[in-house]
C-alpha cells in the first residue's frame, strides 16, 4: 500500500483511481497521519462467453474499406 499526501491526492485523483482500479490500495495522509484509503472494489468480473461472442461476430459483414478510408470519407462528406 502506498501513501500520498492530501495535496498530492487532490492534484492526482484520476491517477490514484486508476491505480485502485488496477488493484492497488492507496492511503491518503494529512500531516503524516492516514485519514482515508482508496481501495479497489471487490466485485467479481463477469466471464466472457467466447462462443456467444464468436456467434455474434460471424454474423457481421466484413468491412469493405479500411478504418482510415472510412474516417477520411466521413470527414470529407461533412465538411461542406
Amino acid at each position: 500500500m502506498s501513501a500520498v499526501t492530501l495535496a498530492e491526492a487532490k492534484a492526482h485523483l484520476s491517477e490514484l483511481v486508476e491505480r485502485a482500479a488496477a488493484g492497488e490500495t492507496v492511503s491518503i495522509t494529512r500531516r503524516g497521519k492516514p485519514i482515508a484509503k482508496i481501495t479497489p472494489l471487490d466485485e467479481p468480473r463477469k466471464p466472457v462467453d467466447v462462443a456467444m461472442l464468436r456467434a455474434i461476430t460471424e454474423k457481421m459483414s466484413p468491412q469493405t474499406e479500411s478504418a482510415g478510408e472510412f474516417m477520411r470519407r466521413i470527414r470529407d462528406e461533412s465538411r461542406y
